[in-house]
């Protein structure tokens, strides 16, 4: 995949910031995702995101940085993140990184409340073939992670 090229498409006031990274397995969204039109902005994503599945990295970051998103953004999203649960080895692991304010990491510390705020993840990350981590951060006013917590593994 010597043509393989990184995705970096900048953020815009209703747009996320996406940098998809090839050589080190990263891929990052940051910031607000409510485009009116998602799939102009995410259908390059899950394009990317299918052809890096034919060749992917032994251990690939999907870090989630989104302060916040509209449905149809959660609807590309959830394609992108199904997609990666289709890397064709099971001993590639993908990580899936969440970062949320602290306040509202906090008020999710009954263990009932991370299982219904998850369950949209459980259910796309069900049938995934590589090992699936998912971690979960907490964040301060300058966005620096004071916390974490691994959700399921």
């Amino acid at each position: 995949m010597n043509d393989f090229r990184d995705l970096k498409i900048e953020k815009t006031p209703k747009s996320p910031l996406i940098e998809l990274n090839y050589a080190s397995g990263e891929l990052r969204l940051s910031g607000k995702s409510l485009p009116e039109n998602a799939a102009k902005v995410y259908e390059p994503v899950l394009n990317w995101v299918n052809k890096y599945i034919q060749q992917p990295k032994p251990v690939t970051n999907l870090r989630l940085s989104l302060e916040y998103f509209n449905t149809s953004s959660s609807l590309w999203i959830s394609k992108i993140i199904r997609a990666l649960t289709r890397i064709n080895n099971a001993d590639y692991q993908l990580l899936v990184h969440i970062y949320i304010p602290l306040e509202e990491y906090d008020d999710m510390k009954a263990l009932s409340d991370l299982k219904d705020a998850f369950s949209p993840f459980t259910d796309i990350l069900q049938d995934a073939i590589p090992t699936v981590r998912l971690k979960l951060y907490a964040t301060d006013e300058a966005d620096q992670v004071v916390r974490d917590a691994l959700v399921l593994f």
